[in-house]
C-alpha cells in the first residue's frame, strides 16, 4: 500500500513528462515496473532487452519502447560518446567501444548522457560497482562533485521521510567526503521530496561530549559544509536524538540550528549508516527507497538486486524527479 510520500512522488514525477530507460528489460521484475509506469502515465519507458522483450512489450505494453543495444541505431554515437569520455578504458579502439557500448548498464547511461533519456534505472540483475562503473564512465559527476554517494529515503511513521547518507557507496568518507555527501543530498531534498534540508552529521558525540578522531572527523566536515551551502540549516556533531527529538536537542544542543528537526542525517561512514537503515527498516517498519545515487551530473539509480517490483517503479520516479530543477519538483506538487 503507498504512502503519501510514495503517491507524491508518482504524481510529481508524472507532472514532469519526463523519459526512462531500464536497463534490464530481460529481468521479470523491470517488465512488471515498465508495465505500470507506463499504464499510470509517470513517465515514457524505455526497456533494454533482446526479442522475446520486444515480444513482451507487443503483447503486454504497448506503450513500451523496446531497444536492443547491439542492433540499435544509437550504437554507434554511444561508442563515440564513450571513447570521448574515456577512450583508455577502450584501449583508444573504436572496435572495443562498439563492443562494450553494446552492454545494457553502458548503453543505458549513455542514452541519458546523451539526451536521449532524462533518467536510468538499473541494478535487479547488476551490482552497485557495476551500475556505478557505467554511471561514472557514460555521465560522470556533477560539476564540482569529486565524490558520488547515495541516499536511502526513509519513509517513517515517528519522523516523516528522511534521507539517510551515505549508506551505499563510501566506505570511510573523510571530512571532505562527508561534507560532499551532505551536500548532494541536501541538493536532492527539495526535488524528491519537496521541503527544504535541515543536515545533522551524526556521531556517538553531541556538542564535545567526547573526543575522538571520528568526532573530530564529523566536526570538521559540518564546518565544511556550512561554508559551502551556507544557507542550510546544518549542525554537527550530535546524536541522533539530538538530532531528531526537539526536546533532546534543547537540552544537549541548546541554540542548534535545526532544533531537532532534521531531515537529512549524514552518517559517519558505511558501516553506521547500512546498519541504521536497515534496522529502521526492519524493527520501525520504514520504507526504504534506495540506493539513490547522487552527485552525478544526470541521474541513474541502483537498485537492490532483491528489489520488489513497485521499489522499481518508486525508484524510476525518484531518477525523473532527481532531472528536474528544484524549482520544476515544487511546481509540480503544487
Amino acid at each position: 500500500m503507498r504512502s503519501p510520500f510514495t503517491d507524491g512522488l508518482l504524481r510529481r514525477a508524472a507532472a514532469l513528462g519526463g523519459r526512462v530507460v531500464l536497463a534490464e528489460g530481460d529481468e521479470p521484475r523491470v517488465r512488471e515496473a515498465a508495465l505500470l509506469l507506463e499504464r499510470d502515465e509517470v513517465a515514457e519507458v524505455t526497456l533494454l532487452g533482446g526479442a522475446d522483450t520486444a515480444v513482451w512489450a507487443h503483447r503486454h505494453a504497448a506503450g513500451v519502447l523496446v531497444r536492443e543495444p547491439a542492433q540499435d541505431p544509437s550504437l554507434s554515437r554511444v561508442a563515440d560518446h564513450l571513447l570521448l569520455r574515456r577512450a583508455e578504458k577502450a584501449g583508444n579502439l573504436r572496435e572495443r567501444a562498439l563492443q562494450l557500448a553494446s552492454g545494457d548498464l553502458l548503453f543505458a547511461a549513455a542514452l541519458v548522457a546523451t539526451g536521449e533519456a532524462d533518467a536510468a534505472v538499473a541494478g535487479a540483475a547488476h551490482t552497485t560497482a557495476e551500475v556505478l562503473r557505467a554511471a561514472l564512465w557514460a555521465i560522470g559527476p556533477a560539476e564540482g562533485v569529486t565524490t558520488v554517494s547515495s541516499s536511502f529515503y526513509m519513509d517513517t511513521a515517528a519522523c516523516g521521510v528522511l534521507t539517510f547518507a551515505d549508506c551505499g557507496v563510501v566506505q570511510y568518507p573523510s571530512a571532505e567526503q562527508l561534507a560532499e555527501i551532505a551536500l548532494s543530498a541536501a541538493r536532492d531534498r527539495p526535488r524528491i521530496v519537496g521541503d527544504e534540508p535541515r543536515v545533522a552529521f551524526l556521531s556517538h558525540a553531541t556538542r564535545g561530549s567526547a573526543e575522538g578522531e571520528s568526532v573530530e572527523r564529523v566536526r570538521q566536515a559540518c564546518k565544511r559544509f556550512r561554508a559551502l551551502a551556507p544557507d542550510v540549516p546544518a549542525d554537527g556533531e550530535l546524536q541522533a536524538d539530538a538530532a531528531l527529538v526537539p526536546e533532546v536537542a534543547s537540552r544537549k544542543a541548546p541554540g542548534s540550528p535545526i532544533e531537532g528537526r532534521a531531515n537529512v542525517l549524514v552518517f559517519p561512514d558505511l558501516d553506521s549508516g547500512n546498519v541504521a537503515y536497515k534496522l529502521v527498516q526492519r524493527i520501525a517498519g520504514a520504507t526504504a527507497l534506495g540506493p539513490i545515487v547522487q552527485g552525478l551530473s544526470r541521474p541513474c539509480c541502483d537498485l537492490s538486486r532483491g528489489a520488489a517490483v513497485e521499489d522499481i517503479v518508486l525508484v524510476a520516479a525518484i531518477a525523473l524527479l532527481q532531472s528536474a530543477h528544484p524549482s520544476a519538483a515544487g511546481r509540480a506538487e503544487a
